[in-house]
């Protein structure tokens, strides 16, 4: 099965990036990839935009060529609370929220500690996605953390990008991940987590994991642009009219 929706990348407003808007748009058409999200680092990273990045989002093309954009952040899980670093009706005018630990911002601590955060950020209603949860910087109770996401009706993702470039180590992680999911009821996402254009849609090692576990397509949000789009309705985001050309 192909993959059209990519619900995770970087553009050069996280400076460690290296693409523009305009290149993701032109890497799907190529790629014949459907729907992506841009979402750059939330403000506390050090190289992040600043906080009128996201709020003038607003000015991006949601439709170009056919092909849909979602309006997005990456936030920084701050502390134990889960709070992320963007807030209020601000987080209402974006089309999709992911969060998750970043050292610069949340250093590695116990497993307890991490395990509190991810819970009482998927409790706070504000997040749609928690990137790279098996991380293995990150130690987490597994079950309990998939357990309150789908109870909350949080996706968990399984990050591409984990397996190649960064956070060496998450395969079995992530494989526990897949299986605790399963088990509990909730939904997965794969996310490239592109920093550039290159490897939007790129999911060969996710999809490895997925496969492993036999993880039910219909409770995997890339399986179309109408199951991203629907889960985003269902977590309360307002979506435009606009989006309507990718469920013909």
């Amino acid at each position: 099965m192909k993959f059209l929706v990519d619900t995770h990348a970087h553009t050069i407003a996280s400076t460690h990036a290296y693409s523009t808007v305009h290149d993701y748009f032109s890497v799907a058409k190529e790629k014949g990839i459907k729907l992506f999200s841009i979402t750059d680092h939330g403000p506390d990273m050090a190289d992040a935009p600043h906080f009128w990045h996201f709020v003038n989002m607003r000015v991006l093309p949601r439709i170009v060529d056919g092909i849909g954009m979602l309006r997005g952040i990456e936030a920084n899980i701050k502390n134990e609370q889960g709070d992320i670093d963007f807030f209020g009706d601000y987080l209402q005018q974006l089309d999709i929220v992911l969060a998750g630990f970043h050292e610069p911002v949340f250093p590695p601590s116990t497993k307890e500690l991490h395990t509190r955060a991810l819970i009482n950020c998927i409790e706070s209603g504000h997040v749609d996605i928690i990137t790279h949860p098996g991380n293995p910087a990150y130690p987490i109770d597994i079950n309990s953390v998939a357990k309150a996401a789908a109870k909350h009706n949080v996706a968990l993702e399984i990050n591409n990008s984990s397996f190649l470039t960064s956070r060496k180590g998450s395969l079995c992680n992530c494989t526990d991940i897949a299986n605790a999911v399963k088990d509990a009821g909730g939904l997965l996402v794969m996310g490239s987590d592109s920093h550039v254009a290159f490897s939007l849609g790129e999911f060969e090692k996710s999809i490895e994991v997925i496969e492993a576990v036999d993880f039910p397509i219909e409770r995997l949000l890339n399986r179309s642009p109408e199951a991203l789009l629907s889960f985003l309705s269902t977590r309360g985001h307002s979506l435009s009219d606009e989006y309507s050309i990718l469920m013909e």
